[in-house]
């Protein structure tokens, strides 16, 4: 090969892969705006409220932050917006060992940075972070699951409380609330929480249907 040709092909060469290389910066910006869900005014003052009371430097958020705290990409997901907003006004109120003080969010700024929350939780993010390992298990053995046990999944309740070693912390352990409280307690409990107890931040599941509201009571009520 010449030194002529070997001018003329890193020349084309090269030109030819910056020709790829836009394309394909074009086709992943394309792609961005279509996995990211619009920006209200709401969206933007949550951020505003992350930056403002240092969040990253505890959390992280599609990647980005400190690991001294959970993960809040897909937070959203699963915990409750009623507790959220608790636990970001006065994290000991809710959960009397947080290591989270007290910040002095208000009650704007709580439902602004739940929004901007909210926001991250749908932009798609190909699966990740992965579901926590302890969340494959719940059930695993069971070969049929109660009409209760399928409302305790469905709605999100393993999020918050353990049963038998695998669930959340935010909340009681459940494993043996069927020996400590009647079926009147728990259902009047559930259908709202704050009767029972005015400073919980668990959030009423009013729209649950009376059958499924018996059926979670009759699976809880087994649990001695």
């Amino acid at each position: 090969m010449t030194t002529k040709s070997a001018k003329y092909l890193f020349i084309y060469g090269s030109l030819f892969f910056f020709i790829i290389f836009l394309g394909l910066t074009y086709d992943t910006m394309k792609k961005v705006d279509e996995r990211t869900p619009p920006i209200t005014d709401k969206i933007d003052a949550g951020k505003k409220v992350w930056h403002k009371y240092d969040c990253i430097g505890c959390h992280t958020i599609l990647g980005n932050g400190s690991y001294f705290a959970p993960d809040m990409t897909k937070v959203i997901e699963r915990k409750p917006k009623a507790y959220l907003k608790k636990f970001l006004m006065d994290p000991k109120s809710v959960k009397a060992n947080a290591t989270m003080p007290k910040l002095g969010i208000s009650s704007e700024e709580a439902e602004s940075l739940i929004a901007f929350l909210e926001w991250i939780s749908k932009v798609d993010t190909n699966g990740w972070p992965p579901k926590p390992l302890l969340a494959s298990v719940v059930g695993a053995g069971i070969k049929t699951l109660t009409e209760g046990q399928k409302v305790f999944q469905s709605q999100g309740c393993i999020n918050c409380h353990i049963i038998n070693g695998v669930g959340g912390t935010s909340g009681p352990e459940l494993t043996m609330i069927g020996a400590k409280r009647d079926k009147n307690w728990l259902y009047e409990f559930i259908k709202n929480p704050s009767s029972k107890n005015p400073n919980s931040a668990m959030p009423a599941f009013d729209n649950l249907k009376e059958e499924e509201l018996n059926q979670l009571v009759e699976y809880l009520s087994s649990l001695k």
